[in-house]
């Protein structure tokens, strides 16, 4: 008698076991990855915890070890004795004038070169775009003294114009980023008011600058950061105490054989950062917004 096999139906699919199903999977990775950045905000963030508390410390405790996280009693004081120990009212109004007409010019002026570059027809602009994308190449450290050389000649030395002046002639990283979303604009709008009567400089005010706010926005907040965290631009340029802005203003806490007060230190690099961390939280939706439009429409 022949043995009868029992074949498995089609429809009948052989169970998963748990551990391999895909929503399973699904939430390992997410609860992975979770941790991971967890880790790493904490890891990132244990340096700005620390500058808090060590701002709120005595002068002999700030570097006391193991540190201790949370000042008991917090010494306030140390915020208003840290800014009239030196004039930081004057290195913030420096500051806060040198990022805005920075941020200003490098807007203004790389947005008009993005839209030569994206738009208009001449011989030899691909070439030269080039030039200028090359130019990332070169690090500060190699011009740096042709610069110098040059100001000196102009006296603009001990002033502010080496610092403004070259950011109305564009930056070749923002540059590209402009052009990236300015490529990204259909043909046919520019057609539509060519055929309208109007100028390239008229199609760049009333198409191009409006849509491209969001990038626009970035560009302005990644030049005012730059300009407001820069400091070798103006310890090479700046001299007079008065001319100074935040960032070298606070060099001049740092003294030498362990005289430093930290916990004023501490206390004014609070108060640096804290304008930036506002602009950020207020400005996040037109910054993010413009690193997604330019990175994926690019």
């Amino acid at each position: 008698m022949a043995e009868r096999t029992l074949a498995r139906p089609a429809h009948i699919v052989q169970a998963v076991p748990w551990w391999q199903r895909r929503s399973v999977r699904r939430k390992a990775t997410t609860i992975v990855a979770t941790i991971i950045a967890l880790i790493g905000a904490v890891v990132v963030m244990i340096p700005f915890v620390w500058m808090i508390s060590t701002s709120l410390k005595t002068k002999f405790t700030a570097l006391q070890l193991p540190p201790q996280w949370i000042p008991r009693p917090p010494h306030w004081e140390n915020y208003p004795d840290a800014l009239t120990f030196l004039p930081f009212h004057l290195f913030f109004r420096n500051t806060f004038m040198y990022a805005t007409l920075t941020a200003f010019g490098e807007t203004l002026s790389c947005s008009l070169v993005a839209y030569g570059f994206a738009r208009l027809r001449a011989p030899g602009k691909n070439v030269l775009f080039l030039i200028v994308l090359g130019t990332l190449m070169l690090p500060y450290q190699v011009t740096m003294i042709p610069q110098y050389v040059l100001f000196k000649i102009l006296g603009w030395i001990d002033t502010w114009k080496p610092l403004i002046v070259p950011t109305f002639f564009g930056s070749a990283y923002l540059i590209f980023l402009l052009r990236q979303f300015y490529m990204s604009i259909h043909q046919d709008i520019v057609d539509a008011a060519r055929i309208d009567g109007c100028s390239y400089f008229d199609i760049w005010w009333r198409i191009f600058a409006p849509l491209s706010r969001p990038a626009l926005m970035t560009v302005a907040i990644l030049s005012f950061m730059y300009h407001w965290n820069d400091y070798l631009g103006p310890l090479i340029y700046l001299s007079t105490t008065e001319k100074l802005p935040v960032s070298v203003g606070l060099a001049n806490f740092t003294a030498a054989y362990g005289g430093t007060p930290w916990h004023w230190l501490m206390a004014a690099s609070v108060t640096a950062v804290t304008p930036l961390i506002i602009i950020f939280f207020f400005m996040q939706r037109y910054f993010i917004q413009g690193i997604v439009i330019t990175g994926v429409k690019g």
